[in-house]
C-alpha cells in the first residue's frame, strides 16, 4: 500500500477500540493500526469488546461482527445506549449478511468486507478522524463564545424580545435595574418598563430603524422602574437575523448612567438661579467634578492637545501612570489600525471645537487594544473661546471583543464549510487558508476596495464547495478521469452555485458567484458557462489564479506536487488564455509574498 501519512494526521489525536476473535486478522489489523493512533485497545469478543468502551471512553471503535461470547451486534446495541453518536466500522465477511443489515440499523458509521483492503480503510478512517477533529475544534469555538456572553452578561445590562417586542430573556443587572424579578418580566412586553413622558416619536423612530431598516439602534432612554423611579442607560439594541435575514429577535446592552445625568441636570438647574454663594457654587462645582470623575473614564488637554489631567480610571484602563501620560500628546496615545493620514483626520475632528461623539481604538502601556465610547466637549470662557478639552470615555472592550469573536468565528465557520468539499476529496484545510490569503493579498495588489477585499477573503475558502455533490469513486480516483467521469467532476461548479445562491446574506452570494466562476477560463473554454474575459466576475478570476497555483504547488492523491518552476512557467503560458493577463502580471511582480503565505500555511505531514 503507498501509505500517505497525512491520512493518519488527525488520526494520531483520537484513542481507537478495535475488537475482533480472529488471531490473525486481530494481529495484522493490531500492527498496523498501533503507531497511528493515540491510544489504540484490543479486544477478542464483544463482551470484552464493551467493557473497554466502558473503562476506557474511546473516540472510534473498529468491530467483527460474528464473535464468541457476544456478538458484534449486541455489544454496538450497548454502546449505542451509552453513546448514540460514537462511529464505529464494522468488518464484515459475506456470508455475515444478516449481521450486517442488523448492524446497519444501528446506524454504524460505515462497513469493510473480509478480506481487508488496508487502502480502503485508510480512507475512511481519515475521513471519519477528520470530522471528529473539526467536531472538537467547534466545540471549543462555541465554548469560548460562551464564555465571553458570560462575561458581558455579568457587565452589561440585558434583555431580548422577539419579533413582537414580547420579552423572552433578562440577566441579573436587568433585574436589578427595573426592581423587576425575572419571572415578572418574561412573556410580556418590553413597554413595562418604557417611560410614559417619553415623546412617543421616540419609539417610532427606534421602532422603524430597528425593524423596518433592520439596523442598530443607539441612544440614551429614560425607563421607569418597578417602584416607579426613573433611572438612564446608554443603550444599543440591535435585531438578530438568520440567514435569509429575517428578524429572529432583538437584543439589547446597556449601561447605568443615571448618576452622571442626575448630576448634570442638578448641576445644570443650580447654575441657572440668578443669586448664588461664590463658596456654595465652588462646592457644587468640585462635587460634580468629583462625580463625573468617580463615575467615568476622564482625560483632558489644553488646546495644544497635550494631556494636563487623566483620573485613575483612565490610568487602568490605558495600563500607563498619571506621570507617564501628562504631558504627553493626545497621539501618545496611538490610534489603532489607522493610518497616519487617517490618524491625522480623525485627531482633526476630535479638537475641532465643537462636542464630538464616536468610537476610539487605542494601544495602552502593554501594547494591546482597549475600546472606548468617547464624548470630547470643548470646555470654554465667558465670551466662548475653548480653553480645553475634556473627553468623558465609557470602556466598551468587552463588547468590542464579542462582535470580533462573532467575526472570527463566522470566518471560522466558512473555513469549516470549505474544509467539507477539502475533506471530500482528501485535500488539507490549509488549501482553502492559502487560497483566501492568496485571493486577499491578489485583491489588495489590483486595487479592490477594502469592503470587496474582506468579502473575497471570507468567501473564497467556499469555492469547491460543490464537491459535496461529487461521488467518492470519481473525487478520490488515483488517476486520470474518463470524459464521462470529467463531466461529472465538471458539475462541482453548479452544484455549488446551487447550494448558495437562493441566500439573502451579501457573503453567501458572493460564495456562489465564486463557486461558479472560479473554473471559467480567460479565452471563453472554461466551464461552467464558457464565459470570457471581463464577463468572468473579479472574485472568479482571482480564486482562479490562486486556487491553480496552491492546486499545482501541494500533493495530492493523484499527483506529486510541482517545481516552482514549472508553475510559473505555466502561468505565463496560459496568460490571455486560462488566466486575467492583468492578473498574471500582479501575481509575477509580487511573487515573493505569494510565497511567503505559503510557507506560513504549509501543511504539516
Amino acid at each position: 500500500m503507498n501509505e500517505d501519512k497525512d491520512f493518519f494526521r488527525y488520526l494520531k489525536k483520537l484513542s481507537l477500540l478495535y475488537v475482533e476473535d480472529d488471531d490473525n486478522t486481530r494481529e495484522e489489523l493490531e500492527y498496523f493500526l498501533k503507531n497511528k493512533v493515540k491510544e489504540l485497545y484490543v479486544a477478542k469478543n464483544g463482551q470484552e469488546g464493551f467493557e473497554f468502551f466502558e473503562k476506557y471512553q474511546p473516540d472510534l471503535i473498529i468491530t467483527d461482527i460474528q464473535m464468541p461470547i457476544m456478538t458484534g451486534t449486541k455489544m454496538i446495541k450497548l454502546i449505542k445506549q451509552i453513546n448514540p453518536s460514537i462511529p464505529i466500522i464494522i468488518i464484515t465477511a459475506f456470508n455475515d449478511a444478516d449481521y450486517l443489515f442488523e448492524a446497519i440499523k444501528l446506524n454504524v458509521t460505515n462497513y469493510l468486507t473480509k478480506p481487508l483492503n488496508f487502502f480502503s480503510l485508510s480512507e475512511v478512517l481519515a475521513t471519519i478522524s477528520k470530522n471528529i477533529n473539526l467536531e472538537n475544534e467547534n466545540k471549543q469555538i462555541y465554548n469560548s463564545l460562551k464564555q465571553y456572553k458570560d462575561i458581558v452578561d455579568e457587565r452589561s445590562i440585558i434583555f431580548k424580545t422577539d419579533i413582537n417586542g414580547i420579552i423572552t430573556y433578562v440577566n441579573e443587572p436587568f433585574e436589578k435595574i427595573s426592581g423587576y424579578k425575572k419571572e415578572e418580566l418574561i412573556g410580556i412586553s418590553h413597554n413595562v418598563i418604557s417611560n410614559p413622558f417619553i415623546d412617543k416619536d421616540i419609539f417610532i423612530k427606534i421602532w422603524r430603524k430597528i425593524k423596518i431598516l433592520k439596523k442598530s439602534w443607539q441612544g440614551r432612554l429614560k425607563n421607569i422602574s418597578k417602584n416607579g423611579e426613573e433611572y438612564v442607560v446608554d443603550i444599543i439594541i440591535k435585531p438578530i437575523l438568520d440567514l435569509d435575514g429575517n428578524i429572529v429577535e432583538f437584543i439589547s446592552l446597556s449601561n447605568d448612567i443615571t448618576d452622571l445625568e442626575k448630576t448634570k441636570e442638578y448641576f445644570k438647574n443650580q447654575t441657572q438661579k440668578s443669586a448664588f454663594n461664590l463658596t456654595e457654587s465652588i462646592r457644587i462645582v468640585n462635587a460634580y467634578k468629583e462625580a463625573i470623575n468617580e463615575s467615568n473614564i476622564i482625560l483632558r488637554t489644553d488646546l495644544n492637545r497635550n494631556i494636563i489631567y487623566v483620573n485613575e480610571a483612565f490610568c487602568k484602563i490605558s495600563a500607563y501612570t498619571q506621570k507617564e501620560l501628562i504631558g504627553k500628546p493626545y497621539s501618545f496615545l496611538k490610534l489603532n489600525n489607522l493610518t497616519k493620514d487617517e490618524q491625522a483626520k480623525e485627531l482633526d475632528d476630535i479638537f475641532s471645537g465643537t462636542i464630538w461623539k464616536g468610537k476610539t481604538s487605542n494601544l495602552n502601556k502593554d501594547g494591546e487594544i482597549f475600546y472606548c465610547d468617547v464624548t470630547m466637549y470643548p470646555l470654554k470662557d465667558n465670551n466662548g473661546n475653548v480653553i480645553e478639552y475634556m473627553a468623558i470615555h465609557h470602556d466598551i472592550t468587552d463588547i468590542e471583543n464579542i462582535h470580533k469573536e462573532l467575526e472570527d468565528t463566522q470566518r471560522e465557520v466558512i473555513y469549516k464549510l470549505g474544509d467539507i468539499g477539502e475533506c471530500r476529496s482528501s485535500e488539507t484545510g490549509q488549501h482553502v487558508k492559502r487560497v483566501a490569503e492568496y485571493s486577499k493579498l491578489l485583491a489588495t495588489k489590483i486595487g479592490l476596495n477594502e469592503k470587496e477585499v474582506n468579502r473575497l477573503f471570507m468567501v473564497s475558502p467556499m469555492h469547491d464547495i460543490g464537491k459535496v455533490g461529487i461521488p467518492d469513486s470519481i473525487l478520490n480516483k488515483n488517476g486520470k478521469l474518463d470524459p464521462t467521469e470529467w463531466e461529472i467532476m465538471k458539475t462541482h461548479a453548479q452544484i455549488g452555485y446551487d447550494i448558495l445562491k437562493t441566500s439573502k446574506r451579501e457573503i453567501l452570494k458572493s460564495a456562489a458567484i465564486v463557486s461558479y466562476t472560479h473554473h471559467e477560463k480567460w479565452d471563453g473554454s472554461g466551464y461552467p458557462l464558457g464565459l470570457k474575459g471581463e464577463d468572468i466576475h473579479i472574485f472568479g478570476r482571482i480564486t482562479a489564479v490562486a486556487d491553480v497555483f496552491d492546486a499545482l504547488g501541494s500533493d495530492r492523491v493523484y499527483k506529486k506536487a510541482w517545481s516552482l518552476d514549472r508553475i510559473l512557467e505555466l502561468f505565463k503560458e496560459e496568460k490571455g488564455k486560462h488566466f486575467d493577463p492583468n492578473l498574471i502580471d500582479v501575481f509575477l511582480k509580487n511573487l515573493d509574498e505569494f510565497l511567503e503565505i505559503k510557507d506560513k500555511y504549509k501543511d504539516v505531514n
